[in-house]
């Protein structure tokens, strides 16, 4: 008897326990918290490829080489067209590099000579320009690991003409320098790396191409022998565009 009210006594205390056990509020689970992966830092290594558009601004002259009467005016136009480099980014933050840009332009202008020249005969120029080629390098400064300010300078390229139109008895004969010319630009800008591998810049450039000779020849009058005409020419740029970068 004495045994089966102990062994009712601790079946009792047991179902107790077991049911305060019940009642007690669980023990949080911890995890550990998630690896979240590093945000990647923009780098300037690497090549790339893009377009651009913008405004070319053009200044030209012509000269009568015989008398030595000129004219000169300013012209302006479209520009566009593509580009493709490589730079590498060193020393915590400069980066160096090469460029190819290749752009089409709708640069023009025209102009009245002065009545002194070619004898006094009416004579009209037109300037015009059609594209224009830079092989540049350049030396940055990224600012911040995306912002990358930027001086540039090299060879530049363009097919330019200026065409004299000289008005003979009542007939304009043509005298032209045109064909491709080799000059100097240089120039500068900013580009923003927006998103991995796409960039977008904005820059401006100078380009000299130096002076060409031709030559207007008349049946007959002062220009029947021909008057000599030397040609100058300069233009400046404003472009905007992208790249997108393999790295």
């Amino acid at each position: 008897m004495k045994r089966i009210l102990m062994a009712a006594l601790a079946t009792t205390a047991l179902a107790s326990a077991s049911a305060l056990a019940a009642d007690l509020p669980q023990r949080p689970e911890y995890k550990a918290a998630p690896m979240m992966a590093p945000a990647p830092v923009a780098t300037w290594t690497g090549c790339y490829i893009g377009g651009n558009i913008g405004g070319a601004f053009g200044n030209a002259s012509a000269t009568d080489n015989t008398t030595g009467a000129s004219i000169s005016g300013d012209g302006s136009g479209f520009a566009g067209g593509g580009q493709v480099g490589c730079d590498y980014e060193f020393g915590g933050g400069f980066v160096i590099g090469a460029r190819e840009l290749l752009d089409y332009t709708s640069n023009s202008k025209s102009g009245t000579f002065p009545g002194t020249a070619f004898g006094g005969l009416p004579a009209v120029a037109n300037f015009n320009n059609q594209w224009f080629d830079t092989l540049t390098a350049r030396l940055g400064y990224a600012v911040v690991p995306n912002v990358l300010f930027y001086f540039q300078g090299g060879a530049a390229w363009a097919h330019t003409s200026t065409n004299v139109g000289v008005t003979f008895a009542g007939i304009q004969y043509g005298g032209q320098t045109s064909n491709t010319s080799t000059g100097w630009t240089i120039g500068g800008g900013v580009e923003w790396m927006f998103v991995p591998h796409w960039s977008a810049f904005l820059e401006g450039n100078y380009m000299d191409f130096g002076s060409k000779s031709g030559n207007v020849v008349t049946p007959t009058g002062f220009c029947a022998v021909g008057c000599p005409i030397s040609a100058k020419a300069t233009e400046s740029n404003v472009l905007v565009g992208v790249n997108y970068h393999f790295f």
